[in-house]
């Protein structure tokens, strides 16, 4: 008997081969620099971070890409340090993650469920009539941090008259009314000397009896402030502005040289005096910061600015040099030529101003505030000074920038226009940076 079973046979099964459009593309990688002022490792983490958040908001993978790439470069273009691009990378990678779609975004389907409320589910129909309240540990409110009870935390960070001192703040004369003294151990030379050290690149030159520079020599120097890095087999130190090591030629040229000079001439300044109570109740918390620019004479006051607690401009003015300006400083002041053509406004006229807002227990905000003094010519001992507050690991004369402060506790950058520091900026990052320490502190004391 013939069998009714038949045979089939069927095709050969193919492994599927991946098209050029399906197959995955290799993840971009950052060349490696040497001596790079952020190392590669940390910039291929991160870009990998904005690689792994652009995925999930562009179309294609090389959307992706070009867009992470391009958030990276940014970072890395506006930082100065490790430090200041591992901020602006957290922030970058921020951004990015708020680009998602929320969940809540999606479509709102209608139900008919009954809406029950958490204390309806908890204790029934009584708990909806009855209230709850929670007893919080006394915590510092933002809105306790203002007027007289910002005055008496503060009085907590105010220097002494040792650190005033040791700080190399302008104090009172006691023999004669008008005058300063310095405590720091530095020797100054007297205004009349016809020698003078450049305060940029530290070159000696002359100079006539009008302050002119006797020959015209230009001033090659570095900008920036010396960083140590750390190099296989040890420690290496370099520039900031253009990552030289120490020795290297400087990477900016100027005219001519400069110097400080404010240290030099100790007489005309003027001396906060004491007030009657005011009818806020305390005797006022101002923020503190001043632009200069180099005379003939050294560095003269070209801008100033005050804030109050509530972080409003409450005085702003650019200041007419008594002397005529050999630099404007622009990189660092932010003050032009053009800032200053039609002022009229002199250091005498800011005195009489600062002199009538401030009393001798006005509490003064600033980030090494005593040059701010010397450039004012303003003797006052009620003074919270950020960079005392939050000192150098190596102490004295070491001391940290106001923007690294920023950055690394507020999570901040400023000072990141080319054109400049602002004033205001500066003023408003210290009284902010006051304000963030007072609440940590208070945390810890609970």
């Amino acid at each position: 008997m013939a069998s009714k079973t038949t045979t089939t046979n069927a095709p050969k099964r193919i492994a599927h081969a991946p098209s050029l459009q399906s197959a995955t593309l290799k993840r971009p990688v950052i060349p490696t620099e040497f001596g790079a002022k952020v190392p590669t490792n940390i910039r291929q983490r991160y870009l990998n971070l904005f690689i792994d958040e652009c995925l999930k908001i562009c179309s294609s993978q090389q959307e992706a890409f070009d867009k992470a790439l391009s958030e990276e470069k940014v970072a890395y273009e506006r930082s100065t340090s490790r430090n200041i691009y591992l901020n602006v990378a957290v922030n970058t990678l921020k951004k990015l993650r708020s680009l998602l779609p929320s969940p809540s975004q999606g479509a709102n389907k209608p139900n008919n469920r009954k809406v029950v409320s958490h204390e309806a589910m908890l204790g029934g129909k009584l708990a909806t009539k009855i209230s709850f309240s929670l007893n919080r540990s006394t915590s510092l409110q933002a809105e306790d941090l203002t007027g007289a009870a910002l005055y008496r935390r503060l009085k907590e960070y105010m220097m002494t008259e040792e650190q005033l001192k040791e700080n190399g703040y302008p104090m009172p004369c006691p023999e004669k009314p008008g005058r300063a003294v310095l405590f720091t151990a530095e020797e100054k030379k007297t205004a009349e000397s016809s020698c003078r050290v450049c305060c940029r690149c530290g070159t000696e030159y002359m100079v006539t009896p009008a302050g002119n520079c006797v020959r015209k020599e230009e001033c090659v120097h570095h900008w920036g402030r010396l960083r140590k890095q750390r190099v296989p087999g040890g420690w290496e130190t370099h520039y900031s502005c253009c990552s030289g090591v120490v020795g290297s030629p400087g990477c900016q040229v100027a005219k001519q040289h400069v110097h400080d000079g404010r240290k030099e001439n100790l007489t005309g300044f003027v001396k906060t005096f004491e007030k009657l109570p005011s009818a806020e109740g305390y005797p006022g918390i101002y923020a503190l910061d001043c632009e200069m620019c180099y005379t003939k004479q050294g560095l003269e006051l070209t801008r100033v600015t005050v804030i109050n607690s509530d972080l409003k401009v409450v005085y702003d003015t650019f200041v007419k040099p008594d002397r005529k300006v050999v630099d404007y400083n622009t990189r660092f002041s932010g003050v032009t030529e053009a800032d200053l053509e039609d002022v009229t406004i002199t250091l005498r006229d800011v005195q009489a101003v600062l002199l009538n807002m401030f009393s001798a227990d006005t509490v003064l905000i600033g980030h090494s505030l005593e040059s701010d003094l010397f450039a004012l010519q303003l003797l006052h001992g009620t003074v919270v000074d950020t960079s005392v507050v939050f000192p150098h690991r190596l102490g004295l004369p070491y001391k940290r920038a106001l923007r690294t402060l920023m950055a690394d506790y507020l999570k901040r950058i400023i000072q990141d226009s080319v054109e400049g520091h602002d004033s205001s900026e500066d003023a408003r990052a210290c009284m902010e940076l006051m304000i963030w320490k007072i609440k940590e502190d208070a945390k810890v004391k609970r």
